[in-house]
């Protein structure tokens, strides 16, 4: 993933009057912190924060901070977004040192739902988790995670363990086989199988007596 490039200006006002003052300007106030360096505070553009926190993805993309000429590269780590409007007030951003890994969430993506004869026959696609959570190098940080339903019949599921991701990554997880998705049968075919398994036991039963 490669780095994108953010304006910042550096920032001497602290406190919640002059955060006031610079979102009346248009900017909102953001420190950076880590890597065993004392955090700087800086302010970034309202609207450069808005198009980036809700074009998605915000918080696993690696930036080059440019704070008055001086680069610094970074990842969001946090921010804080006004409760009743949900316009960004504060920004974290996370110093990236020299062969660092990061946990990150990485998105997930699924194709080839037309070569899963599950879902051909009326199965529905049921996502565990929309997201991974993922440590990899900070140069290396995929932009999403493809998983491939080929093959995929009603009943099968996807575990952590069977998707393929780039070299360098790897599961962060606590589960020891994450299950992602699940290939399920609709309500239609559930009924079915509900009443042919009746059926079937009354008929065992009758041959019984």
């Amino acid at each position: 993933m490669a780095a994108t490039e953010l304006k910042a200006q550096a920032r001497t006002g602290v406190g919640k009057g002059a955060a006031r003052a610079l979102r009346r300007q248009g900017l909102i106030p953001a420190v950076i912190y880590g890597d065993k360096k004392p955090p700087v505070p800086v302010t970034i553009s309202y609207n450069e924060a808005m198009k980036r926190i809700y074009a998605g993805g915000f918080l696993s993309h690696v930036i080059t901070l440019d704070v008055d000429g001086e680069k610094h590269r970074v990842i969001p780590r946090d921010y804080q977004l006004d409760p009743v409007k949900d316009f960004p007030l504060h920004v974290d951003f996370l110093r990236i040192g020299a062969g660092s890994r990061l946990n990150v969430q990485v998105h997930v993506t699924f194709i080839n739902e037309e070569q899963s004869p599950g879902i051909k026959r009326g199965g529905v696609l049921n996502i565990v988790h929309h997201t991974l959570d993922l440590n990899c190098p900070a140069d290396a940080i995929p932009d999403h995670v493809t998983i491939d339903l080929t093959g995929l019949d009603v009943g099968d599921s996807i575990h952590i363990g069977a998707v393929q991701l780039p070299p360098g990554v790897q599961p962060h997880t606590h589960e020891a086989d994450l299950t992602v998705a699940t290939i399920v049968a609709p309500s239609g075919m559930r009924s079915e199988e509900g009443e042919a398994g009746a059926a079937e036991s009354a008929a065992e039963g009758e041959a019984k007596e």
